[in-house]
């Protein structure tokens, strides 16, 4: 699993469905504070509808 608030832009890019997009995730967290729930991606650039296959990979934890 990987978290949404403590892990690295590489890190994102690695989650299948995420791929190019682990920037503007750390660049959402970091201007709008940490994520508390998976459905907030959609709100992050670019992601609207897009992250479906990334959420069982993820978790808003730590």
């Amino acid at each position: 699993m990987t978290d949404l608030n403590t892990a690295t832009a590489e890190e994102l890019d690695a989650v299948p469905g995420l791929e190019g997009h682990g920037p503007e995730i750390v660049r959402y967290r970091e201007e709008r504070g940490r994520f508390t729930d998976l459905r907030q991606l959609d709100e992050v650039p670019g992601l609207a509808g897009k992250a479906d296959a990334a959420k069982p990979h993820l978790t808003v934890g730590g």
